[in-house]
Order: structure tokens, then sequence, then C-alpha cells
């Protein structure tokens, strides 16, 4: 049976959503955020990690990637001790890497090159919706995790479907045990980078032996002339059970929170925004006890922080699923600086926050139907998956010059 008033109240909704987008592209600066865990993008190189401690760690060339076949080129010395910058400095050395094997052409995966593009031109077409709805172009910014190496960053920036946003990428490599990292990607036309550099976690397991994990990144610089930095996150899993794995990430935390401390020290209206794969919820902790973020812009306090998931994560939404329960590690952190509850787009602010869940993303059959489509299920490999999480986005809006 045909109802009116829900037809009637649709189409508001339309006309106002579809005015609005109007106006934000027309009044309105806009620039889109996003942030994708993307699920083990590994290349299909048998690799080590080669670390040059006669550079800074924040050198790009100071740890990279090179094919173990070729250890033999390269300067190097025994190495037995944690991995620290300050036992490295003057060394050169070689890191082996473990748990690449299955994503290896002999591994149990089949890992291949054709396999491989698939991959990242599944990841790519995905990263160029995120906003487009309301700003009509793919992400100025792109956070990313669970990248292998720089080289992968590069191959989704020259992508099909993004080769034509022009994305420069940063990326350092950490000592996370699997070899997986953090990176950014940015429209070069639009982002200017003032300043690059990781921070390292630094955990410890009960004999005191260091547990390695990914690096957070800072990036900070000008987008549209105005100064933003951003903060990429991939925080130690659940792996080993969520409560025994809390000090991990309250110790990730606890960098993270250091890191916009030293910023606003230096400028108290610092915009900030932390984004990632925090591997806890809006209510865990980690985010609760130490940023007590509010979730509504008219709640956050002049030297607070703003979780725009919090609303979302109330509703039951969430950026993946696991045992039937569905989980939102995937979020944004700002400063109040970033939050308006005037409409003062004066400056950049954030005007929403969404979950990028369309149903082509999603599995449509069998026990995991609703939950994200992966392009593995074990080492079934299925050519039209993704990941294991939905992608977040945040735009950023600002009155047109």
């Amino acid at each position: 049976m045909f109802n009116f008033n829900k037809y009637l109240t649709l189409l508001i909704i339309f006309i106002l959503f579809s005015t609005l987008t109007v106006k934000a592209q027309g009044k309105y600066t806009s620039a889109a955020v996003g942030f994708y865990n993307v699920e083990n993008i590994f290349d299909t190189i048998k690799s080590v990690g080669y670390v040059d401690g006669t550079l800074k760690f924040n050198d790009p060339n100071y740890h990279i990637q090179i094919a173990e076949a070729d250890i033999s080129k390269y300067q190097t010395e025994e190495f037995k001790q944690a991995y620290t910058y300050e036992n490295i400095n003057g060394k050169k050395i070689i890191r082996p890497l473990i748990l690449q094997d299955e994503f290896l052409p002999n591994g149990n995966k089949k890992w291949n090159t054709e396999k491989y593009f698939q991959k990242i031109n599944n990841i790519s077409k995905v990263i160029s919706k995120l906003g487009a709805d309301v700003t009509g172009s793919a992400p100025v910014i792109v956070g990313l995790c669970e990248i292998e190496t720089k080289a992968i960053m590069t191959d989704i920036a020259n992508s099909k479907a993004l080769k034509k946003y022009d994305y420069g990428v940063v990326h350092f490599n950490s000592f996370d045990a699997r070899g997986v990292d953090t990176g950014l990607l940015y429209q070069k036309s639009r982002f200017k980078v003032i300043d690059a550099k990781p921070h390292t976690i630094y955990n410890y397991d009960e004999n005191g032996n260091r547990k390695y994990t990914r690096d957070i990144l800072q990036v900070t610089g000008l987008l549209d002339g105005e100064e933003i930095t951003f903060l990429v996150n991939h925080w130690p899993s659940r792996s080993g059970g969520e409560k025994a794995t809390i000090p991990a990430r309250l110790e990730s935390a606890k960098v993270m929170k250091g890191i916009f401390d030293d910023l606003k020290a230096k400028n108290p209206n610092a915009k900030i925004i932390a984004m990632g794969d925090f591997n806890d919820d809006p209510i865990s902790p980690s985010i609760k006890n130490t940023f007590n973020p509010a979730g509504e812009a008219g709640k956050v306090e002049a030297n607070g922080f703003y979780d725009p998931m919090i609303p979302l994560y109330k509703k039951g939404a969430g950026t993946l699923a696991y045992r039937d329960s569905w989980n939102l590690f995937d979020q944004f952190i700002s400063t109040a600086s970033l939050v308006t509850a005037t409409k003062d787009y004066s400056s950049y602010k954030i005007f929403k926050t969404e979950i990028f869940n369309k149903d082509y993303l999603k599995a449509t059959e069998g026990q995991y139907k609703g939950y994200p489509n992966r392009m593995w299920s074990g080492d079934t490999y299925r050519a039209n998956g993704y990941s294991d999480h939905f992608p977040v986005y945040t735009i950023l809006l600002k009155e047109a010059k």
C-alpha cells in the first residue's frame, strides 16, 4: 500500500540534501578526509627490512624494504638487540620479516601480480568515492593502514580510479612484527606537507620483551593554505583477548595524546585530526579515559576533543563485524578547533562524518551476509572482495573566498 506521508518525508529529505550539496560545492570549499583499513596489502616479493642507522629516523630511506635476494648488495652487520632508534644508531642492519609468506606466489594464497592489482584497483575505486557525494571529488586526504610498503601506496595513487588526482605519498616503515604500516595519501594541488614523522609505540610482554606494533604517522601541512595535522593510527589488535590487550592500546592512546599536547602547547588553536583503526570502540577505556571526547559539536569543551563516531556507535553502526556483533574501531578524533556548533565555517570545520558502507562492500550470502566483503575467506580468493573493514570519512567545510 502506498504510504504518501513516508514518500513526502523522503522527498523533503532528498531536496534538502540536494540543496545542501549544491551549496557545499558553490558557497563553500570542501575537502573529504578518508581512512581505510585495507586489510593486508602485500607485494609479491619475499623481502626484508634494511635499516640505515646513519640516517635520521624520519628520513624516508632510514628503513626500507629490499628483496631478500638482494641482501648481499648492502653493507650490514649482525644485530641482536631490540629495534630502537638508540640501539640502531650508526649501524646498518637487516630486519627479518615474518608472516609475509602467505602473500607470496608459492604461499597458501598463491598471491600473484594479477591478484595484487585486482586488490589495488578494488581499494582505489572505493577511495575515489569517499565523500564524493558532497565534494564532487575523491578525498583530499586519505589515511591507510595494513600497507606493506611505500611502493604499494604509490600503486594505489597511480591506479585508474585515482591517478588524475595526483596524490603524493607519506610512508615510513615501522618495526611491526607483520611488516604492515600506516600511510597517508594527499592531493598535491591542495595539501602541502610541512613536516612528517613516525611516533613509535613501546609495548612489552610479561617477560619484558618488546612487542612490535605500528607507528603513529604524523603529517602536518597546509590544506588550501590552512595548517592542519593528521595522525594516522593502527593500534594493537585484540588478539589474545580484549582485556589482556587493553594495556597495549592504552599505551598507544598515551602516545597519541602526547602528540596532541605537544602540538597544542605550541599553538593552543592547532587543528589536529587523528584517524585510524583503534581496535577499540568510542566507549573503550583507551579512548574514553584518555580523551573523554564529546560526540556532539555543542558539547565539545574549548580544550577538549570531538569524536563524531559516538552518535553512530550509539545507533549500533559499525565498521567491522565479529561473531555476530559490530564494532566501530575506525574513528576520527579531533581538537575543538575543528568543531562548530554555530555553523561558523570561516575556516575549515567538520561538516559531517560517515561510514562508507555501500551495498557492494557487503557480503551478499552465507553466514557473513551483510559483513564487509573481504577478498580472502581463509585462503579462498574472491576477485570482487575489498577489506574486512568499511572505510570512514569526514567532510571539512569552509566559506569560499
